[in-house]
C-alpha cells in the first residue's frame, strides 16, 4: 500500500491539494497529515480524491470541535485522532504524532513499523535504533505550505518501507480556481 504523508499544511490549500492530487497519481491510497491543519474546513478540499485522510492537530490546531465534528459526517474520509495516532495500514504499525522529540521516542520502542512527525519543517527520513534490537523508519515530512523551507511532502510504499521526500514547484503554480477563459 502506498501513502502520502504531508505535516504542517498551515492553511495552504493549494499546495496541500496539489501534493495530495501528485501522491494520489503515484498511486498513494491514503493520507496521514501529522498536524498542523489549522482551520479543519480545508481538509474538506481533499474529500474530493477519495483518499481517506488519517490526521492529528498539532500545536496549531484550529477548532478542534469542528474537526472532530467533520471526521463524523456521514460519508466522510477524514480520521481524527486528536494529539497522536496509532493506525494499521497495509499490514503496518503507524504512529503520527506532530513532535519530532515525541515522534523520536516512539521510534525508540520498536512498537511501529513507521513513525510520522512535523512539526519542525525539516524534511528528513531516519532509520532509528530501537530496544528490540531493529530498526523503526522516522518520516518528517517537513512544511507542505512552506513556511520557512521549502514546500515538501513524502510518498512511500508501506509493503517495502521504501520513502522518498518530494519538493513541491513554486508556490505561486497553484490555484483551485478554474482558469478563466482567454
Amino acid at each position: 500500500m502506498k501513502v502520502c504523508v504531508l505535516s504542517d499544511s498551515h492553511d495552504n490549500i493549494a499546495l496541500m491539494v496539489a501534493a495530495a492530487k501528485a501522491a494520489k497519481e503515484w498511486g498513494a491510497e491514503a493520507i496521514l497529515h501529522c498536524g498542523d491543519v489549522v482551520a479543519p474546513s480545508v481538509l474538506k478540499k481533499l474529500q474530493p480524491l477519495g483518499l481517506p485522510v488519517h490526521v492529528i492537530h498539532g500545536n496549531n490546531a484550529g477548532d478542534l470541535y469542528t474537526m472532530t465534528r467533520l471526521a463524523h459526517e456521514p460519508g466522510s474520509l477524514i480520521h481524527f485522532y486528536g494529539q497522536d495516532g496509532e493506525i494499521l495500514l497495509g499490514g503496518r504499525r503507524i504512529f503520527i504524532v506532530h513532535y519530532p522529540h515525541y515522534a523520536q521516542a516512539m521510534a525508540c520502542t520498536g512498537d511501529w513499523d513507521l513513525v510520522c512527525c512535523g512539526h519542525d519543517h525539516r524534511a528528513k527520513i531516519d532509520a532509528i535504533p530501537n530496544i528490540k534490537g531493529g530498526s523503526t523508519l522516522l518520516v518528517n515530512p517537513g512544511t507542505v505550505a512552506g513556511i520557512g523551507a521549502p514546500p515538501t511532502y513524502v510518498v512511500g510504499d508501506l509493503a517495502t518501507l521504501q520513502f522518498e521526500i518530494l519538493t513541491m514547484p513554486a508556490a505561486g503554480a497553484y490555484s483551485l480556481a478554474p482558469a478563466s477563459p482567454q
